[in-house]
């Protein structure tokens, strides 16, 4: 049984914020009162900033990572290798490897990894936009960048086979990552170095 609270304005407040993923009651309670501590035009400000990210957020058209525009700045770089398309579960995965400052190529992001247990099929996931950019043409390299779960080989193995067909050469990232691990999590130094380190897919 949750405590009472002295406002339902408050109560309410705190079951919104709970609902947040990795915070529990007591957390949701702590951040609703620094809330009320803060001037309301900074709560009015950080407000209309989650409402209009909600609104007005958008996905690039060509990569799926989120833009503000319809392509986003990493696929719209001239200065991008275009020949290299790093593969990648979601959004965060892009900047960790952002932050390592070794990878100059473009990106797909899948939007999650094949999970049959959760119900994710392969055609939850952006792989045939991926299959479709390989078959456009000038894409020399795909590069598997997905967490070395057993989820993330499967998906890695399933795209194999979609690919299969196409003139390109699959890579995966060099095992200096602990099986089990996701990118996000991963330090950069070694991020950086398996993807710089990569080898071919398979071997």
């Amino acid at each position: 049984m949750y405590q009472q609270y002295p406002s339902t304005l408050l109560e309410k407040a705190v079951g919104e914020f709970a609902k947040l993923p990795g915070i529990g009651r007591k957390t949701a309670l702590r951040l609703v009162l620094h809330t009320l501590r803060q001037p309301v035009a900074e709560v009015e400000s950080f407000t209309e900033a989650v409402g209009r990210l909600r609104r007005e957020v958008r996905y690039c058209g060509v990569c799926h990572n989120i833009s503000d525009a319809p392509v986003c700045a990493i696929c719209s770089d001239a200065r991008r290798d275009r020949s290299i398309v790093c593969v990648v579960e979601n959004i965060q995965d892009v900047m960790a490897v952002e932050n390592t400052q070794q990878y100059h190529g473009l990106y797909h992001v899948l939007g999650g990894v094949i999970s049959p247990m959760d119900g994710v099929a392969p055609s939850d996931l952006q792989i045939q936009s991926l299959v479709e950019r390989v078959e456009e043409g000038g894409v020399e390299e795909v590069i598997l960048a997905l967490g070395s779960t057993m989820e993330g080989d499967t998906t890695n193995f399933y795209i194999s086979r979609k690919l299969a067909p196409y003139d390109v050469n699959l890579t995966v990232l060099a095992r200096g990552i602990s099986v089990g691990d996701e990118l996000e999590y991963t330090d950069e130094v070694t991020l950086g170095r398996s993807i710089i380190n990569r080898t071919p897919f398979g071997k």
